[in-house]
């Protein structure tokens, strides 16, 4: 071969990864045996894009003269990211996405769950959080009603349910238990749930918020390392109102909004195919122009999507082949993107500087 490898990384520094819009970072360029191999790090989920990457990078080497053949391996490497300052990582996870609506009732844990699903589908160790203290649904949307976590050394195992990890204060009390708290008790018991739990190496935790701007909120805004918030919507400006108190809430703790997901977005009859905007028209554009945030996709009002999660199944696993499914998919992959061009937190590569006093 009688490329030089100083040619071939000049032509990789010009690739651009089409997910993130930055330059695709190449490792471990070398020679085997004539053949041309190299490694190109991405910093999120990568399995439905490794091919259509590869192709890229086989296509720009194909143009350099004198290129023999060549070996490309997609690596996903999914770092962990900036938080707020002066908190405390979680052991065993490296970002923590909370997932918010500030609204009731517009669909936001579906969502929170479908996303985790879909992450994991695309190769990425994922848990969910129900943060949800006095209604927690997570159980009953996983499958998992009824079941209660083992301990090991005063921790809690999270439980697995369709490959992602889970914990709810649903698996620590009954049912039908009502839980009568006032605040302190409520983010003592979050805080239990979030610090005691036994999180397995999770390039992802998904954090399921109540409804509202409340206790639990500031106190994960000011205790937990979050790497960002996504706020779910439906098009109603009854819903926007509470999404906007939402935003300024994350604005004013220093945690950045992801993007934003409209659910409910349209109704499409399955007898007549007659479509229609029940809750109105461009919520999440209408959040854009106030707040600069990125709409990430629209979602449907579908039976579907209840039924399925209702049952334990949600759409992602449920459903593998539908087009909802498909449009979580693709929410979360914008979702992982959005994470991986935050700046990275290098904290942990540095060990902490010790001042001691010495004789003499």
């Amino acid at each position: 071969m009688s490329i030089s490898l100083e040619t071939v990384q000049a032509a990789l520094n010009a690739l651009v990864d089409p997910n993130t819009g930055k330059p695709l970072s190449a490792r471990n360029i070398r020679l085997e045996n004539d053949t041309l191999c190299l490694d190109i790090e991405v910093g999120y989920p990568v399995r439905s894009y490794r091919a259509d990457l590869e192709n890229r990078v086989r296509a720009a080497l194909a143009a350099l003269p004198g290129r023999g053949a060549a070996q490309v391996a997609i690596v996903s490497k999914i770092m962990p990211h900036v938080t707020q300052r002066g908190v405390k990582r979680l052991p065993g996870v490296k970002n923590l996405v909370v997932v918010a609506s500030c609204k009731g009732g517009v669909g936001k844990s579906t969502t929170a769950v479908n996303l985790a699903l879909a992450l994991a589908e695309e190769g990425a160790q994922v848990g969910v959080l129900d943060a949800d203290i006095y209604g927690p649904s997570l159980p009953q949307a996983l499958g998992l009603s009824g079941q209660h976590p083992d301990m090991d050394e005063q921790k809690m195992i999270p439980l697995v349910a369709h490959g992602i990890q889970l914990m709810s204060i649903g698996f620590l009390v009954e049912e039908e238990a009502s839980m009568i708290w006032r605040g302190p008790l409520v983010v003592q018991a979050l805080n239990q749930i979030l610090n005691e739990t036994r999180w397995n190496a999770l390039d992802y935790l998904i954090v399921d918020l109540p409804p509202g701007t409340g206790d639990v909120q500031l106190s994960l805004a000011q205790k937990a390392p979050v790497t960002g918030a996504l706020i779910v919507t439906t098009p109603q400006e009854i819903a926007l109102l509470d999404v906007k108190r939402g935003i300024r809430m994350f604005e004013k703790v220093g945690i950045p909004i992801l993007g934003v997901v409209e659910n409910m977005s349209i109704y499409t009859c399955p007898h007549c195919g007659h479509s229609e905007h029940i809750f109105g028209v461009g919520g999440a554009e209408r959040l854009r122009e106030t707040f600069n945030v990125e709409c990430l996709g629209d979602l449907p009002l579908d039976t579907r999507i209840r039924t399925l999660i209702d049952d334990g199944k949600p759409t992602v696993v449920g459903a593998p082949t539908s087009q909802a499914a498909g449009l979580y998919r693709a929410i979360a992959h914008k979702l992982a993107c959005r994470i991986a061009v935050r700046p990275k937190d290098m904290s942990a590569k540095f060990p902490p500087i010790v001042v001691q006093k010495t004789e003499g």
